[in-house]
């Protein structure tokens, strides 16, 4: 890559921060250093035009656990873990709203429900209901978080599911406000963010680091955070992280929709909320877990007609629809689900593996990562 002088000494010249990556963290990271030391130099580097993972390709819930999610995630992990990493995502969630304002990412505290078309499923979560009331009212202040709502099923015109759990305390905001404005927030503090560039390698020397970017480039920066999520193995192989693709749909609008609030269904792997008078629906990863572990953007027949099935069946049984669009993102997912914020070298941290909760806790991970940066 041939640039000018004039690219050089604006863009390209020494930082004091550098930030991999646009996304929720990235950006919330940049911000929060930024109002600490103003007259340092930021730079965020972008692989895409937008960012490259899930920041911008999300489904817009504003939640921080299911019932039954959290079960599975009780019976696989620590539970102490568990519960501090629901912590993280609520609070996340309120700093988000905190920095950025209701009004700027259309928050509706429409609520959150699990619906559930087994039994016995439904049983083994509502039993534990007052157990995960208890332990998550320190941190909502609501003693009944988690409760039955029988009748979302029906008010919200849903067919072969028999059974709800509402969690009062969840939402859903628009993902691309969010972005937006946090990318406005961002260039009012005079922090750059560099779009189409991918870095290939990050050379620690002690005093300064060395960013090997595409094109031959290199960028130097006292400091450097990691915060591609999905893609992190590209330059931490090492980490617990990998990408875990999301697919999902949008349908034109629809007359008479009853839908409103975020859904969950089969432990979280599928999620259905309303956007306005549409509905977005996504998911199905468990249908081939493996074949979803990619960097690799795209659709599959196996899925998209499963999404396509449930949409007739169980979502919108009373309405014909016709799709209007569908994507994919790439999220970062592990053995555990807290996410990673650590050193990995003196002058290196990295901020990843959201566990599919980005929205949630990547306020919250962004300023972590500084703190750690920080640190004596």
């Amino acid at each position: 890559m041939n640039l000018s002088y004039w690219e050089l000494k604006e863009f390209f010249n020494k930082a004091d921060l550098c930030v991999i990556g646009s996304g929720i963290v990235g950006l919330n990271a940049a911000i929060n250093y930024k109002q600490q030391f103003p007259k340092h130099r930021v730079v965020v580097l972008e692989r895409g035009i937008l960012p490259a993972g899930a920041s911008t390709k999300n489904a817009g819930f504003a939640c921080f656990g299911s019932v039954s999610e959290l079960l599975s995630d009780i019976k696989s992990s620590n539970e102490k873990m568990v519960w501090d990493t629901v912590e993280l995502r609520y609070k996340g969630l309120a700093r988000l709203r905190e920095i950025l304002g209701d009004k700027q990412i259309d928050y509706k505290n429409w609520g959150g429900f699990e619906v559930f078309d087994s039994k016995i499923g439904f049983e083994k979560c509502m039993e534990v209901i007052p157990y995960f009331n208890l332990q998550v009212k320190s941190i909502t202040k609501n003693q009944f978080t988690y409760k039955n709502n029988k009748n979302t099923i029906k008010k919200s015109g849903l067919a072969g599911v028999k059974y709800c759990i509402e969690n009062c305390e969840e939402g859903q905001i628009d993902t691309g406000k969010m972005m937006r404005n946090l990318l406005a927030l961002a260039y009012s503090k005079d922090i750059s963010v560099l779009n189409g560039l991918d870095v290939n390698k990050i050379i620690d020397r002690g005093d300064e680091c060395t960013l090997i970017l595409n094109g031959g480039v290199e960028l130097k920066s006292k400091n450097v955070i990691v915060a591609t999520n999905g893609f992190a193995r590209k330059l931490l192989r090492h980490k617990d992280v990998k990408p875990a693709r999301a697919q999902v749909l949008v349908t034109k609008e629809i007359e008479g929709l009853k839908l409103r609030g975020a859904f969950h269904y089969d432990q979280g792997f599928y999620y259905f909320r309303n956007v306005g008078k549409r509905v977005l629906f996504g998911g199905g990863r468990n249908l081939d877990l493996k074949g979803e572990e990619t960097m690799e953007f795209g659709l599959t027949d196996q899925i998209q007609n499963k999404l396509e099935e449930m949409l007739r069946t169980m979502i919108l049984p009373e309405h014909k629809f016709k799709i209007e669009h569908r994507w994919s993102g790439i999220m970062g997912v592990g053995k555990e689900k807290k996410p990673i914020v650590e050193h990995v070298s003196p002058n290196v941290v990295c901020a990843v593996r959201m566990g599919g909760m980005g929205v949630a806790i990547g306020s919250l991970v962004g300023e972590m990562a500084v703190e750690e940066l920080l640190k004596p």
